[in-house]
């Protein structure tokens, strides 16, 4: 039977601000996972900490809420122990690129098929409105009154540079286009990263949906744009300062990670076997003698 949008969709009352982006993306999520006609028992979503880390909590599946920067490698873990399920991991520009930029350059070069979805609105919303690793210089806040001075992170450039596999950008406001870019990113076999714009109604007084509207560009109305191409891809971020959405570069030579592991069951732990034959288990005492 093909699921619903029903199926996806949980009781509990969301706690984010009217007007946050986030709606958005919760919303494109869960028609993209319709799309593609997943079992909830057969999906994952693990999150960080921040609005974004709550959208687990809207979704019908499996739902692991980690510690702040902490999403990629748990969601490792899952994915590595249940090859099975489909792994999303959803965080913020500050779970991401702050406390969890560790990791997400690990991600980006280890290939482990899983999607990360980022929640980008240039601030903590959370904690009220402090400047993030992706605001604007210049960009005032409560800890910046007169003005961020520092050089903000440029995910997207990084992710392609870092040996990503797959790296997008949507619009929160642009449904048909996020829920595609995220069935891209989920078919994909390996690492996606999906970078998704935002925006925060509360704390961000500049990085608004009229602005976002008026300055981004749509690559896929660009019939020349190859996203094949990974210099073509610096080269254009560079250009329009990431102000862009759509596929931005696909490896279609990409092999995840859990493929290259030697000897690595494809069946999940919890359903493998363990058992050793005796012939097995007394070649292996003999190599240690």
């Amino acid at each position: 039977m093909a699921t619903t949008l029903a199926d996806f969709k949980t009781n509990e009352k969301s706690w984010w601000c009217p007007g946050c982006g986030d709606f958005g993306v919760l919303a494109a999520l869960q028609k993209a996972l319709v799309g593609l006609d997943l079992a909830p028992e057969k999906v994952a979503i693990i999150a960080g900490i921040g609005c974004s880390g709550k959208i687990g909590n809207y979704i019908n599946s499996y739902n692991l809420h980690v510690v702040h920067g902490r999403a990629l490698p748990a969601a490792m873990g899952v994915k590595l122990a249940n090859r099975d399920l489909t792994v999303i991991v959803a965080g913020g520009d500050g779970d991401a690129y702050a406390i969890g930029m560790g990791h997400f350059m690990h991600a980006l070069r280890r290939n482990v098929n899983m999607t990360y979805i980022v929640m980008d609105n240039h601030i903590y919303g959370l904690t009220k409105g402090q400047y993030s690793p992706t605001s604007d210089s210049g960009f005032k806040t409560k800890t910046t009154p007169s003005g961020n001075i520092e050089h903000p992170v440029r995910p997207l450039t990084t992710a392609v540079a870092g040996g990503a596999t797959f790296v997008a950008q949507g619009f929160s406001s642009w449904q048909p286009q996020l829920a595609r870019l995220i069935q891209a990113g989920i078919r994909h076999p390996g690492f996606a990263l999906i970078n998704v714009i935002s925006p925060c109604v509360t704390y961000n007084k500049v990085n608004t949906y009229d602005w976002y509207k008026e300055t981004l560009t749509n690559l896929e109305e660009d019939p020349t744009y190859d996203p094949h191409d990974r210099v073509k891809a610096l080269e254009v971020l560079a250009a329009k300062d990431e102000l862009v959405t759509g596929l931005i570069y696909q490896d279609p030579a990409s092999v995840p990670y859990e493929e290259l592991l030697p000897h690595f069951s494809k069946t999940p732990l919890a359903t493998d076997s363990y058992e050793i034959a005796d012939a097995a288990w007394e070649k292996m005492l003999a190599s240690l003698e």
